[in-house]
């Protein structure tokens, strides 16, 4: 029996094999029918340019970006007596020592017009975020090296969900720094209506820097020993300890490149009710666009290597 196009019908073929082998199950020589066929396998290619990073994929796995978020915040802080008690303790303690050697010993306490502690802690909080969400987020893949190597899911939602526990961190001391206000009696303005603003400029510069190393650290492992350094050294060019006006005018337009110059500025400004250097904001505002467009970028040309180099 044959089909139009000359070729065996299925029926035919089964006819044939059951007579050669008579003890075959008559079942497993029924024909196979096109919807018991296997579907055609789907091949993934990397798209170059943005597009590879599948940001639209992120938002579907949103609820995978929170879970690790959660996870990294329980982590933190698990089996530890005090808890959550060391976001506020850490920062504190910090204030507490900058401020005896550097407000006392130095007399920067005369240099600035509010209390140098307030002063002091508002510099902190945001340059804390920045430093412990660039660390956690640079560690955050090679943590994670089994998670990715193993499931397939967007590679950018690690060093994404690492910014969680310091951002929890930031909530909690803004607090104590709102309560030091208080007692200073530094006094609250309209200026605090910014904050959401300055936070989105925050994350700016957390994300582009953060992804950056975090593409970096994948590649070249020894990276991890040089990032602490690097971070050091971009603190003390940062007014944190400090205010700007104390620096010559000739270098403030290359310290305004610092993608957290700027924004430490606006923050501590609007949080202690005093002029607002917007056109450094804005500044250091766009150097982090910057940071953050080279920085999805490189993770992206990193990003198709990650589950061998990992």
């Amino acid at each position: 029996m044959a089909c139009g196009d000359g070729a065996p019908s299925p029926l035919a073929e089964t006819i044939v094999l059951s007579q050669a082998n008579p003890h075959l199950d008559p079942a497993l020589l029924a024909p196979v029918s096109d919807s018991d066929r296997l579907p055609s396998p789907t091949y993934l290619r990397a798209r170059r340019g943005f597009a590879g990073l599948q940001l639209r994929s992120v938002w579907s796995h949103r609820d995978l970006l929170w879970l690790l978020a959660i996870r990294d915040v329980k982590v933190r802080y698990k089996q530890a007596v005090l808890g959550a008690m060391w976001a506020l303790i850490q920062p504190i303690a910090t204030m507490v020592v900058l401020h005896l050697f550097f407000g006392r010993l130095l007399d920067m306490e005369e240099r600035v017009a509010v209390p140098y502690p307030v002063f002091l802690f508002a510099g902190l909080l945001p340059w804390n975020l920045f430093a412990q969400s660039v660390t956690a987020s640079s560690n955050a893949l090679v943590a994670n090296a089994a998670m990715v190597r193993k499931v397939y899911f967007p590679r950018i939602i690690v060093p994404m969900a690492a910014t969680g526990a310091p951002i929890v961190d930031f909530l909690l001391a803004l607090g104590v720094l709102f309560g030091m206000m208080l007692y200073f009696g530094t006094g609250f303005g309209a200026a605090l209506l910014l904050l959401p603003f300055l936070a989105a400029s925050m994350m700016i510069a957390v994300l582009g820097v953060g992804l950056l190393m975090s593409a970096i650290t994948v590649a070249y492992r020894d990276f991890r020993h040089l990032l602490p350094f690097m971070i050091q050294l971009l603190f003390f060019l940062t007014p944190v300890i400090y205010p700007s006006a104390i620096v010559p005018e000739r270098f403030h337009a290359w310290l305004a490149l610092n993608p957290m110059q700027g924004v430490i500025e606006a923050f501590r400004a609007a949080v202690l009710n005093q002029p607002i250097n917007y056109g450094g904001w804005a500044i250091s505002t766009a150097s982090a666009g910057v940071f953050l467009a080279i920085g999805l970028s490189v993770f992206q040309r990193v990003e198709r290597r990650f589950a061998d180099i990992v």
